[in-house]
């Protein structure tokens, strides 16, 4: 490891500063971290080895605030600052202030993220790069009428996007002509709300597609390669649930097309360090660029499952000035791997936040499992950031066995306090169309739908409110049939009533 770096300063919270103090102290770096009001007490907190207050709860009075991240940085001698992901990690303007401060941001360029943040100019450099994008508008559009004018050459259904967007915000599915207007005005005042940039542009809508990421990593030598891909198709309102790799409709003569064309538009904009160039896959077995994350991603431990790469470890690597060190031929896959992403939510209550103070927790482990957590037995979990626990990670030799040693883990993991949404994930694991692959975007708006949570893109399925009820039902039934988590505010050992019962006789 280079000398360059021998402190780092994560400007963010939660598992994910977690996850990159680790690494940093596998490294024999030190590791700064910083806390609101709300996480004083919070895990990343208590395993740093320094850490300072920065604020109110609020995350824009604290994690977005610039001019204070800096300050620690300058106040603790901190030589780098890994944003993680969320809050400032795609902020260019922060990354350019970072490294004006005399600083290495553990991230792309400024300009990487510019061109690639924008939704129209990525789509303009991916098509210059000859990396293949959904036909659609590789400019913003004036008004609605422009809309559908460009809607009736490319055919409907079509997909109006926010221009500067993200998490399905600013989008809305358009299916005739008569929908266009309110369907752009909608969009607009969305994006607007949402970024503060309301132009929007056009895409021809996707039927039941699938969404495969690859992830990648460029140095400051021009050297590019691709890990591999990552299934992120089970979503809920344009946010990944559950994450896999590789994906299992995949060959190896489509991965390495699609590993091809994910190194060219890495190359295409100079980028630099970990990145994720994200597809959309429809039934004819076409793939187009949908975007691409400038920013280390949430789901990324499964790639490092497969991989044997610590993709945060790469990440300071690279930051610090040296070359991969491997080719694309020397990367190889073993393996399966499968990410569960544990909200502190009710899944029986339409996915509602979840807070409150986590009396008892009992983490899975044993073969092939990994939890990535933020929390403890005693955490709070906040109102005012998102609800996310832990990411639970299982590998196997293949898919089969990495879904199997999931079910175990979800049965071990304990939780109580709060509703999670580890129930909900059991149910996905003992589906039948998960476990054959046969699968989309769709799967769980089509399959778990409550009747008042219709997606943000209007109402594409019937309101089926018999299928609320059968989730509840079972939801029910697996937390309270399969696990006893407490008695009495005390910790249990999570065996069933009924077993527990029979154990205790005479």
């Amino acid at each position: 490891m280079s000398a360059a770096i021998t402190k780092v300063l994560i400007a963010n919270r939660g598992e994910i500063a977690v996850r990159v103090i680790r690494a940093c102290h596998e490294l024999d770096i030190k590791a700064v971290a910083v806390f609101s009001d709300a996480d004083r007490l919070a895990l990343h907190v208590r395993m740093a080895d320094e850490a300072y207050h920065i604020g109110p709860s609020p995350s824009k009075d604290s994690y977005l605030v610039q001019e204070k991240i800096l300050e620690v940085a300058a106040k603790s001698d901190a030589d780098a600052i890994h944003p993680g992901y969320g809050f400032l990690a795609e902020n260019a303007e922060f990354a350019e202030k970072v490294e004006r401060a005399g600083l290495l941001f553990i991230g792309p360029t400024a300009d990487a993220m510019r061109v690639m943040g924008d939704k129209t100019a990525a789509r303009q450099r991916m098509s210059e790069a000859k990396v293949p994008i959904v036909p659609g508008t590789e400019t913003p559009l004036p008004d609605a009428r422009a809309a559908a004018k460009t809607a009736s050459k490319v055919g409907f259904p079509v997909m109006l996007k926010a221009a500067a967007g993200g998490g399905g915000k600013g989008m809305r599915i358009v299916r005739t002509e008569d929908e266009i207007e309110s369907a752009f005005r909608a969009a607009s005042s969305e994006a607007e709300s949402a970024f503060g940039d309301g132009r929007v542009y056009l895409e021809k809508y996707i039927e039941a597609p699938r969404h495969i990421e690859f992830q990648i990593l460029a140095d400051h030598h021009g050297n590019v390669v691709h890990l591999g891909e990552r299934e992120c198709s089970i979503q809920r309102r344009h946010q990944k649930v559950i994450e896999e790799a590789p994906s299992c409709v995949l060959d190896d003569e489509l991965r390495a097309r699609m590993g091809e064309a994910a190194v060219k538009a890495a190359a295409a904009c100079g980028y630099r360090n970990a990145g994720t160039i994200e597809f959309m896959f429809d039934k004819n077995r076409n793939f187009y660029f949908l975007e691409m994350n400038t920013r280390l991603q949430v789901e990324h431990p499964v790639t490092e499952m497969i991989t044997g790469l610590d993709l945060v470890k790469e990440q300071l690597r690279i930051a610090a000035g040296e070359p991969l060190g491997y080719s694309q031929e020397d990367i190889r896959f073993n393996g399966h791997a499968v990410e569960c992403r544990i909200y502190a939510e009710d899944p029986a209550n339409n996915f509602l936040p979840s807070t409150g103070v986590i009396q008892c927790m009992t983490q899975p482990s044993g073969p092939g499992v990994r939890d990535d957590n933020g929390y403890y037995s005693g955490a709070e979990v906040s109102i005012y950031y998102d609800p996310l626990i832990s990411k639970l990670v299982t590998w196997g030799r293949d898919r089969n066995e990495a879904i199997a040693r999931m079910k175990r883990a979800l049965r071990e993991y304990l939780v109580h306090g709060v509703d999670t949404s580890i129930p909900f994930c059991e149910i996905v694991m003992n589906h039948p169309d998960f476990v054959s692959g046969e699968f989309d975007t769709h799967f769980i708006e089509n399959k778990f739908l409550s009747a008042n949570g219709a997606d943000t893109l209007g109402d594409e399925t019937d309101q089926r409110e018999s299928e609320v009820a059968a989730l509840a039902a079972t939801l029910f039934h697996v937390q309270s049939g399969t696990r006893v988590v407490s008695v009495d505010g005390k910790c249990q050992d999570g065996m069933s009533g009924w077993k527990r019962a029979g154990r205790n006789r005479r």
